[in-house]
């Protein structure tokens, strides 16, 4: 058992600075501070260090630690001495230390920002990343307390220690003193430093998946001892996929006699199987389950799939279960797919793993599958099934109280075997980690997504997770920008994941349209416009037309430089006897096949009505030769991997070669018009001509969006040359002072003026008009003509309410307007008037930026009033924004047109308006504390911008826990 934390003499225990990290190898393991129960931990550790890992520790040999050691190992002040370890099974597998010391290596207290470490790992668990881990952690402690370097000494034989140092990313100096290293590291967060961190992160959770989809053996607990249950449900499963390795059930109620079940070996207990176990199903009343996985733990059973209901889906009771369930099982190193899991299905013939209850197992494929729900689980599974689509791997998570999305996305990232991956999620536990895994997924592959519980203002029975203020209209935006394909059903799901595994990206938008029925043609032709994309006139090849008339036309069609996909459209035909001829669907398919296999790589979909055998035969692959697939790469170096090819006269009848299957890539970073004959064949079919293109105008904006990820955008350096960033803080720091209220605090529109003005955003000065005269002072001021304006919250920004009084060119029409504002709307205690010089004409924008505690800062642009408040008709991107995210951001609100000389006005200053869009940007991504902006209105002209009002929200900062030392989540 863990030790209860007890009270320093010099500060509370920081409960903060535990947490669960997943190591090297993808087993799991708990990082927490060193307390004073933990003095037999600590020599029983010791004792398991061998010589010459104690003597690389003290530089000299010391075979065990005396008490007095020991007490200095395990009393810390959490300040200047700081402990902490690593266990797994509650038992310290290593450790780390420092101490705050001066500039003469003394003992020493802050302001003192120096701190010497040092590492002790047992030998046993060296190489699985535990150091790594380690640093990261104890690094972002001594920053937490005002340290800024650490200091070590190595000798030169520890090279696994200097290794750790030196692969870490940080800044850092070496010297060669007195026969040992002298290491110093700076421990400022680099982009070096982060880079190492997230890959180190990608790696090992990666691993952690593979382990659960790729296991040796597999015990289910839980198996009747009659036939039906969950648990001889799963063992069926198992045994009918042909699982490649061993296959054990488990169930405490077996007769001690009893060898086998289903012929597979029984046993009452993981401890009595006598071999290593990777992967537990466990199958058993939640209130046995907590006794199953003691039982893997202490056998090294690797990860669990726990399809036990009465967890968090059962209210408060059920999720402290379920937090207990995850404390446990990483208490031995386990990770845990569920629990209420739907179980999870690998078809790598080298595995053939089908740990679930799918009625109807996919068929192998291409296309990786994660669901949040069991239900919707089985409706794609089935819905795949039935099209003829396979499946690389499938996960249904259940509760998904460890294992989650995120996992899934960095080990699909990397997998030869998946092309596409699908997501059905409920909940977004970490949407900051979601978007960026997503954005690199992206890259390389598809990522197509299904949010469910999008308006039901309340988070899914059994997922705990940070709440997120965010519109769901802003969550799909950011998803778009992260190169995610996000749609609004499951069955729009399976019809662009069919054409994303089976079909090469288009090159853009160009659609040519081709079938035997033009009333079908147009339907496709005005799906296409609405769709926004570029279709051109259907050819109709008319009632009589032959399967050999398809394949010419399409043929023609996919040889055409001026068309960048097929939509083929067929309804049944009749031959000269009025009979519908036998076997057309086959046929037809059979020649669509041929021509598709024959002409420039393309995207080819086909609609059809009724036509018996045709989805199913266009659903069967023309070749069983396997494709390879391009190792994952990122962006900057996938982009280069990719040519074009233009048309061969290949026999579209001769077997591939080596050299055909290499020019396919669908995971290829920009996409381009790949090699004749690369595609070894299922076209989509769809039922209706709605379904298919928008199929394909989702490939057709994700091609778009890789081909432009390709080539990322920047932050214009002129920024730098204009912006305050240290006086902006210093500001900051001013405002919020010594003791800020955690609720934050909103700025005066003076204060407001100055923070802004640090980043080179000008806002027009307003003076106050409490009456008439000093409404005339004011104006004489800043100079005629003026507005005068209500700054009452219930009427600021209301020029409809009659709030707003514009272009008052001399005292007379300033007094007048006074005097019938206040006669309108109330006395001016009330309406609180200010004046304001009034700004050239334009166009009202209103750009805005704000924290959600979910997903981070966000970036926000629209035109001012009733497009924007009324129709939501708003642009949304996460901080830090690009020149490229800003000149999308105004050009993607369906408004756009106005900025850019609608109806024969002049265009307005849209360079001015990207620029305003970056310095929001930076000043947001600089300074965490500014939690909200406002700006409205913006005022943009044909030459200039012009802020007349800003609001801006000061508080203390919010954890970011995406830039600290990696953990598990903690839900």
């Amino acid at each position: 058992m863990e030790p209860v934390p007890e009270q320093s003499q010099h500060h509370a225990y920081p409960d903060h600075w535990e947490a669960d990290v997943v190591l090297r190898d993808g087993g799991t393991a708990r990082i927490r501070p060193i307390t004073t129960d933990d003095a037999e931990r600590l020599v029983s550790f010791y004792e398991q260090v061998s010589d010459e890992s104690k003597y690389y520790r003290f530089f000299a040999p010391y075979p065990r630690l005396s008490d007095r050691d020991v007490h200095r190992f395990t009393h810390h002040d959490y300040v200047d001495r700081v402990g902490l370890a690593v266990t797994v099974g509650g038992e310290f597998i290593a450790t780390v230390r420092y101490d705050r010391i001066d500039e003469r290596g003394r003992p020493a207290s802050a302001p003192a920002d120096e701190a010497e470490v040092a590492f002790l790992v047992q030998d046993a668990h060296q190489g699985r990343g535990v150091a790594s881990a380690l640093l990261e952690h104890i690094a972002a402690v001594a920053r937490e307390r005002g340290i800024r370097r650490f200091a070590a000494e190595v000798l030169p034989a520890n090279n696994k220690m200097i290794k750790v140092f030196r692969d870490a990313g940080y800044t850092q100096q070496r010297s060669f003193e007195d026969g040992s290293v002298h290491l110093t590291l700076d421990l400022e967060p680099t982009a070096e430093s982060l880079a190492v961190q997230r890959g180190r992160e990608q790696r090992a959770e990666a691993r952690s998946v593979q382990r659960l989809l790729a296991p040796g053996s597999v015990a289910v607990i839980g198996v009747g001892r009659t036939p039906g249950g969950v648990g001889r449900t799963v063992l069926r499963n198992l045994l009918g996929a042909g699982f490649t390795g061993r296959t054990y059930a488990v169930n405490r109620a077996f007769a001690a006699d009893q060898a086998t079940v289903d012929g597979v070996p029984a046993h009452r207990s993981i401890g009595e199987i006598g071999e290593a176990v990777d992967l537990a199903v466990v199958a058993v009343p939640a209130d046995r389950v907590p006794e199953a996985v003691a039982d893997c733990g202490e056998q090294g059973v690797q990860g669990l799939v726990v399809l036990s209901a009465g967890y968090a889906e059962w209210g408060a009771e059920g999720r402290e279960r379920q937090r207990e369930l995850v404390r446990q099982a990483r208490s031995y190193g386990m990770r845990i797919i569920g629990p209420n899991a739907f179980g999870l299905i690998n078809n790598a013939e080298t595995v053939r793993l089908n740990a679930s209850l799918a009625p109807e197992p996919p068929a192998p494929g291409r296309i990786g599958l994660f669901t949040q729900s069991g239900a919707i689980g089985i409706a794609l599974l089935s819905g795949l099934y039935r099209r003829g689509a396979g499946l690389s791997t499938f996960i249904s998570a259940g509760n998904r109280a460890d294992i989650s999305g995120n996992d899934f996305l960095q080990y699909w990232y990397e997998d030869p075997d998946t092309d596409v991956a699908l997501l059905y999620l409920e909940s977004l536990g970490n949407p900051r980690k979601f978007t960026r895994l997503a954005r690199r997924t992206a890259a390389i592959k598809p990522v197509v997504v299904v949010k469910g519980a999008r308006h039901s203002g309340s988070t899914p029975p059994g997922h705990a997770v940070p709440v997120s203020r965010i519109p769901d209209a802003t969550v799909s935006a950011l998803m778009r920008q992260a190169g995610v394909i996000r749609v609004d059903t499951v069955t729009e799901m399976v019809d662009a994941g069919l054409l994303l595994a089976d079909q090469p990206l288009p090159a853009g938008p160009r659609v040519a349209i081709l079938g035997n029925s033009e009333s079908l043609g147009l339907l496709t032709y005005d799906a296409c416009l609405a769709e926004g994309l570029r279709p051109r006139p259907p050819l109709d090849l008319t009632t009589a037309a032959t399967p050999q008339d398809f394949r010419n036309a399409l043929a023609e069609a996919l040889a055409d430089d001026g068309c960048d996909s097929v939509v083929v459209t067929a309804i049944p035909w009749v031959g000269e006897d009025g009979e519908a001829e036998a076997g057309d669907g086959e046929v037809l398919a059979a020649a669509l096949h041929t021509a598709a296999a024959a002409g420039p790589a393309k995207p080819v979909a086909v609609v059809h009505v009724e036509i018996g055998g045709l989805a199913e035969a266009l659903a069967a692959a023309t070749s069983t030769v396997a494709q390879p697939r391009p190792p994952a790469q990122p962006p900057s170096a996938a982009a280069t991997t990719r040519t074009g090819a233009a048309t061969t006269d290949r026999d579209p009848t001769a077997p591939l070669t080596d050299a055909d299957t290499d020019a396919n890539s669908n995971g290829a970073d920009t996409p381009a018009p790949d090699a004749p004959g690369t595609r070894a064949g299922r076209i989509p079919a769809y039922p209706a001509a709605e379904r298919a293109v928008r199929a394909l105008a989702e490939a057709v904006r994700y091609a778009q969006w890789r081909r432009q990820a390709a080539v990322p955008g920047k932050v214009p350096e002129f920024l730098d040359d204009t912006i305050d960033e240290q006086g902006a803080a210093h500001l900051i720091d001013t405002l919020l002072g010594p003791d800020p209220d955690p609720r934050g605090r909103p700025l005066a529109h003076e204060e407001a003026r100055e923070l802004l003005g640090r980043y080179g955003i000008t806002v027009r000065p307003t003076l106050p008009a409490p009456d008439p005269d000093a409404a005339v002072a004011a104006a004489a001021r800043l100079g005629y003509p003026v507005a005068l304006k209500t700054t009452a919250p219930h009427l600021r920004h209301r020029a409809d309410l009659g709030g707003v009084r514009l272009d008052l060119a001399n005292e007379t029409a300033l007094r007048r307007a006074y005097g019938e504002l206040t006669e309108l709307l109330g006395r001016p205690a009330e309406l609180q008037p200010v004046v304001q010089a009034m700004a050239p004409r334009g166009v009202d924008t209103v750009v805005r930026a704000a924290i959600d505690p979910a997903a981070g800062a966000v970036l926000s642009f629209g035109l001012a009033g009733a497009p924007s408040e009324l129709l939501g008709d708003t642009a949304h991107r996460l901080v830090p924004a690009t020149d490229r995210d800003a000149a999308e951001l105004i050009r993607s609100i369906r408004a756009a047109p106005v900025l850019f000389g609608w109806r024969g006005a002049a265009p307005v200053d849209t360079a001015a308006l990207e620029e305003l869009l970056l310095r929001v940007s930076r000043l947001v991504d600089d300074h965490p504390e500014v939690v909200s902006v406002a700006l409205e209105p913006v005022v943009v002209a044909t030459q200039g911008l012009t802020v007349l009002g800003a609001s801006v929200r000061l508080s203390p900062p919010p954890a970011r826990t995406d830039l600290g030392p990696r953990r598990l989540p903690n839900y």
